[in-house]
């Protein structure tokens, strides 16, 4: 049971937020419960919905994104993110169960790749307070600077989605993952 109100559809949801469930109900086909709860506030679910599509169309590859997508949730204890970038790397970013392993554990089976998700453990670890070093390793693994600051947003991004479905008790309605079994 959440612990603050779960719409029980579009229509149940505040009025400034039922054309914003209606756009995600249209592009994934129903409306997840992270976004039923988020709509609780329709600037919150505002702004999340317009940095996500934002960086959907940034420089980084849809697998790059859910890698640190799984890395974040694990890093934070979300078995909501966990359950739904499971999914989502699965079924949409074509990861194998060795790569969204990889990820769970701050790590990836790919030597590029490996550069963004360990910076963006790094980034969780330290709060944003990387060294020199962690920033020079994930530009000599060829990644640019606009993927650098698109890599910090994703795990900003992320970490909101972590603590909404952390702090509000946002029940699973993917196939459930949980971060003790990394």
């Amino acid at each position: 049971m959440t612990r603050i109100t779960l719409p029980a559809s579009i229509d149940a949801a505040p009025a400034n937020a039922q054309p914003l469930l209606e756009g995600v109900k249209k592009l994934l086909g129903s409306v997840p419960n992270l976004f039923r709860l988020t709509a609780n506030s329709p600037a919150a679910l505002e702004g999340y919905l317009g940095l996500n599509g934002a960086l959907a169309k940034g420089a980084l590859d849809p697998q790059t994104r859910e890698r640190i997508a799984l890395a974040v949730a694990q890093l934070n204890g979300c078995d909501y993110c966990l359950s739904a970038h499971t999914y989502l790397g699965k079924n949409l970013a074509k990861l194998d169960d060795a790569e969204i392993a990889a990820n769970r554990n701050g790590a990836s089976t790919d030597p590029k790749a490996n550069a963004a998700v360990r910076f963006a453990v790094a980034l969780v670890h330290n709060r944003g307070q990387v060294s020199a070093a962690d920033v020079s390793a994930v530009k000599e693994a060829g990644f640019s600077e606009a993927e650098l600051v698109e890599i910090v947003a994703h795990v900003a991004l992320n970490t909101l989605t972590n603590y909404l479905n952390e702090a509000f008790d946002t029940p699973i309605d993917f196939p459930v993952v949980t971060a003790s079994a990394a």
